[in-house]
């Protein structure tokens, strides 16, 4: 058995654990809804513009499935050392683009992990990532059995060695994370999945609360939402327990959170981890909120700001070189901040 046998293998066995979970995303796959001929339009309004922009739900979905691919190719890397079948990055929007996973020192690889904890944990999310990317894929292709709707996994950079997305993420950083490998450790580990964790959640709350109108698609967002905010909370407590015994630990994860702010606005939609004190006592930060107690939201934009790690207005760039593919140009660009 190859590698990306025993892959597939652990990724379906995980899958068939959550059953009752997958039932829940498949809401989301009606046939009438998703066939290319017969797909209705939503109303959307795009904060980053204060205007409203027609966009059909396939561009939605698609918009989900390249922030999808990232983040799969990313644990998959870690947690087992290789990337996606090539059967889960074809599609008919776009064109393919290979995972840039670097040279030498920093490259995309299994870490090494010593506390079978967070082993566990990557292999996990690894598997949630897959599996969302196998539904976003199910629920664009519909009952028509084409792909040519779906977009196809664009040019993605999830290398640690120089030159590469995360050295990029790194070196914006105060203090600087220079040298950082994602896949050198543990530690290491958690500081990238905080990069990506975050942001899931924030921007599958802005689509779930600005811009879906559809209850079957809202109600399907908000289920990813859910899993994106438990492994936001995993990375989270993991990063904040170490670091109560490592402070550099906890100062990088803040950093990480300052350098997602710094691009996506003026508005603070971020925290850090580190604790704070509240009537004499030590509180934790482990679910960043509002004043209300509520989320954050990001709109697609400033989600693009962060992925593509620049405050302007860009069609690519960070983890994704050559942009993201959708069939509207409107949901491409990150804000001018």
């Amino acid at each position: 058995m190859t590698q990306t046998d025993q892959l597939i293998e652990a990724f379906d066995a995980e899958a068939r654990r959550r059953e009752d979970r997958r039932d829940f995303f498949r809401n989301m796959m009606g046939a009438a809804a998703m066939t290319a001929a017969g797909a209705a339009s939503l109303s959307l309004a795009t904060a980053a513009s204060a205007q409203s922009t027609a966009l059909s739900e396939i561009d939605v979905l698609n918009f989900a499935l390249n922030l999808e691919y990232l983040e799969a190719q990313f644990y998959s890397y870690a947690a087992y050392g290789t990337g996606l079948p090539n059967n889960l990055l074809t599609g008919g929007v776009g064109t393919q683009g290979a995972v840039i996973t670097g040279t030498g020192a920093g490259s995309a690889r299994k870490v090494n992990f010593t506390d079978p904890g967070i082993a566990a944990y990557a292999r996990e999310i690894a598997a949630d990532e897959v599996a969302h990317v196998t539904f976003l894929r199910t629920a664009i292709r519909g009952s028509s059995g084409s792909d040519a709707l779906i977009a196809a996994q664009p040019t993605i950079n999830i290398s640690g060695s120089s030159g590469g997305a995360f050295a990029a993420a790194a070196s914006s950083t105060s203090p600087s994370l220079a040298g950082f490998d994602p896949y050198a450790d543990d530690n290491s580990f958690l500081l990238a999945a905080y990069i990506f964790e975050d942001v899931g959640v924030t921007a599958y709350k802005g689509a779930a609360g600005a811009l879906i109108n559809n209850k079957t698609y809202l109600e399907a967002a908000a289920g990813i939402l859910a899993v994106e905010a438990y492994h936001a909370a995993l990375v989270r407590t993991a990063l904040y327990a170490r670091g109560l015994n490592v402070a550099s630990l906890r100062t990088a994860a803040d950093s990480i959170s300052d350098l997602r702010d710094s691009v996506d606005g003026s508005t603070d939609l971020d925290q850090g981890i580190s604790p704070t004190t509240q009537s004499g006592n030590l509180v934790s930060n482990i679910v960043p909120l509002d004043s209300n107690g509520l989320a954050f939201s990001r709109t697609p934009a400033q989600t693009l700001n962060v992925v593509y790690l620049n405050r302007s207005a860009v069609s690519s760039g960070g983890f994704f070189p050559a942009g993201i593919n959708n069939g509207n140009a409107a949901i491409r660009t990150s804000g001018a901040n």
